[in-house]
């Protein structure tokens, strides 16, 4: 039986086509991903990620615990601050990629991939040593909306109490109102444009979800689903858990090093590797492909430089504001030289392809 999110019964109304996604019953679009993709880069697009895990940490040893277990410095949060962040393996592999909300002094909730809710738990409770720290799973009791786009701002202003300016990016405040419902909101998303990450209680989110479309739409505001969100999130070059990061990907590989303090004083989980990859560089880089030849570079095929493998893709598409095949690809950092031509197996053809800077698309400021 797949999960469902509580705004399942909302989607018909849209038209949604439905997947299944980590075990979770989700709409991959509502009228096209190409529509949708355009919509949220130029006016604003509304997803339902109630499927995300939120985990809540407290306690007097919160901080240590967290540092310990995490790659970035999270002592330099501060109340209303979040922080984006890795967790490790001991052979510095990936764990998942999470964001760290600090509501208040030993007071943390943590944002971590829906497929790896149970895992990431499980991870965490195993390493809870402190004397002074609480886990708890609160995913079934908060749903998520994520309102996205250059007019998601205006959107915002019309339905909620949020001082809009005030919120820069990666800040949140955790007492606001959105549709006359309380919700903590933050400034935060998984696109590549200006955007709002609404927390709210399970049975509050039809009415807010409502509210923000119907308030939206003379702005241009649609329904968008994960088929737009992948493309969105592609595009910028933000990691999906499972292709760009992945228990065999360590963060440095993956393209996320920014998010790995190996200064910081306290000794985390995979540090050793971790610092060594800095130090002297990993053997594999992620890059930017373009093809050459017609095709498109899909998950996993193999690349090639000449009759050697030097790595796969982990995603590929059509860049549907660039119009062009594109790809982000693992492969030997000795290999990783822009401009230089490699082959991508797609099938059984093996097509040419050039490295190409990234991320494919960055929003004007």
């Amino acid at each position: 039986m797949l999960k469902r999110t509580p705004l399942f019964h909302a989607y018909n109304k849209f038209g949604a086509k439905t997947i299944d996604f980590g075990g979770w019953e989700l709409p991959v679009q509502f009228s096209s991903i190409k529509e949708e993709h355009e919509a949220v880069r130029t006016k604003a697009g509304l997803f339902d990620v109630s499927h995300m895990g939120e985990v809540e940490v407290k306690g007097r040893d919160a901080l240590p615990f967290l540092q310990r277990l995490l790659t970035n410095d999270i002592s330099k949060l501060t109340d209303g601050k979040i922080l984006y962040t890795a967790m490790c393996y001991e052979d510095g592999g990936t764990v998942d990629d999470l964001l760290v909300y600090q509501k208040e002094k030993n007071n943390y909730l943590l944002v971590i991939n829906a497929s790896n809710t149970e895992k990431d738990l499980d991870w965490l409770l195993s390493h809870q040593d402190e004397d002074d720290v609480s886990l708890m799973n609160v995913s079934d009791q908060i749903a998520l909306l994520a309102l996205q786009g250059p007019l998601a701002s205006d959107i915002m202003k019309d339905v909620s109490d949020v001082e809009v300016p005030s919120l820069k990016p990666f800040t949140f405040l955790p007492e606001a109102v959105v549709a006359q419902k309380e919700v903590l909101v933050s400034r935060t998303g998984y696109t590549g444009e200006d955007g709002f990450e609404i927390y709210c209680q399970a049975e509050d989110a039809a009415h807010i979800w409502s509210a923000l479309l119907e308030a939206g739409q003379p702005k241009g505001l649609i329904p968008c689903g994960l088929g737009a969100r992948d493309t969105l999130r592609f595009e910028a070059r933000l990691p999906l858990y499972g292709q760009e990061l992945t228990k065999d990907i360590t963060p440095l590989e993956g393209g996320i090093g920014f998010a790995v303090k190996t200064e910081k004083e306290t000794d985390f989980i995979g540090k050793d590797v971790l610092k060594k990859q800095k130090e002297t560089g990993a053997e594999r880089k992620l890059v930017g492909i373009e093809m050459i030849d017609k095709g498109i570079p899909r998950t996993d095929y193999p690349v090639f430089s000449g009759e050697e493998q030097i790595g796969f893709v982990t995603t590929g598409t059509q860049s549907p504001t660039l119009k062009k095949n594109v790809g982000l690809a693992l492969i030997q950092t000795s290999m990783a030289q822009l401009g230089a031509e490699v082959e991508v197996q797609v099938r059984k053809k093996r097509l040419k392809a050039k490295i190409v800077t990234t991320p494919f698309y960055k929003r004007a400021k």
